[in-house]
């Protein structure tokens, strides 16, 4: 019987090696797209496209939440259920000038704090400030309506429980320019459209009260990162005061990112019925805090 099956498959073989001849064109074609995929953004902002935001969960296993996952963020604040709240002293700032470096991550610009920029105390949690970076248009929609430009405020805890909260606050378009922006604008055109991870070390510190000063009541709810893997699990405080900023620095910041992102704003997610709180600071410690 085995001699048999043998003398069978034998003449097999050929059609098998021809067939894999005819097919090793087309494996050499997609090996080159593979190649060229290495070179490009591995997620866009763009619609219609293989790597767009409603494909991002399919590019990559390790990103399915963003597909599949039910806490995703950005949503509608305070979103058309109830409100709990509010309440008082769960959260406090203090944040103070640090080092920094800004970096160009090709989808967005960041502040990467090098030193000790203070941090956040959310439902007895601590979480130190590591960078912020920013959006447009805004991620949030803030009483049904998405503004010009979001700031995200990303704060992580000690590594045993690891940890992240995010402080979101929105800007329109107005008379009067953001005070960080208008710090960083000369360092921003420097890294303005270079390769992705392009850094420039700013010259004096970087003050992260300033672009949330006199923003004291929050919007909080639990979500995910915003961008791939769409990690879920975060913290988000979303300020409900709106804050001024220039159609100048706005189109600097779209300039400065690689063109697929001048729109780095991913979709509304579905709330899934989330529970939101609006959140008091408690009483700031220093200025602008």
């Amino acid at each position: 019987m085995a001699g048999s099956s043998a003398r069978a498959a034998a003449p097999i073989v050929p059609t098998v090696v021809f067939v894999f001849l005819l097919l090793l064109p087309l494996s050499a074609v997609r090996h080159a797209r593979a190649q060229e995929s290495d070179s490009e953004d591995e997620f866009s902002y763009r619609s219609g496209r293989d790597n767009s935001p409603d494909r991002w969960g399919l590019l990559r296993s390790d990103w399915a939440a963003c597909y599949w996952g039910r806490l995703q963020s950005p949503i509608r604040v305070p979103g058309p259920g109830p409100v709990a709240g509010p309440r008082n002293g769960r959260l406090a700032r203090t944040y103070r000038s640090s080092p920094a470096t800004l970096v160009n991550r090709g989808h967005d610009i960041m502040v990467r704090f090098d030193g000790n920029a203070g941090s956040l105390v959310l439902d007895g949690v601590s979480y130190r400030l590591r960078q912020m970076h920013w959006h447009s248009p805004s991620e949030h929609a803030l009483n049904g309506s998405r503004y010009d430009l979001e700031l995200h405020m990303l704060h992580q805890s000690d590594k045993a429980s690891n940890k992240y909260a995010v402080v979101a606050q929105l800007f329109q378009i107005g008379e009067h320019r953001d005070e960080i922006l208008h710090m960083l604008e000369p360092f921003i055109e420097r890294i303005t459209d270079r390769r992705k991870g392009y850094e420039e070390e700013i010259d004096y510190e970087v003050d992260p009260r300033r672009p949330v000063r006199g923003s004291d009541t929050f919007y909080r709810y639990t979500g995910s990162f915003t961008t791939p893997p769409c990690t879920e699990g975060i913290a988000w405080a979303v300020a409900t005061k709106v804050r001024h900023v220039s159609r100048q620095q706005v189109e600097l910041l779209k300039d400065a990112v690689h063109d697929h992102a001048r729109r780095n704003a991913r979709p509304l997610q579905e709330a899934n019925g989330r529970g939101i709180a609006l959140y008091h600071s408690w009483p700031r410690s220093g200025p602008g805090n």
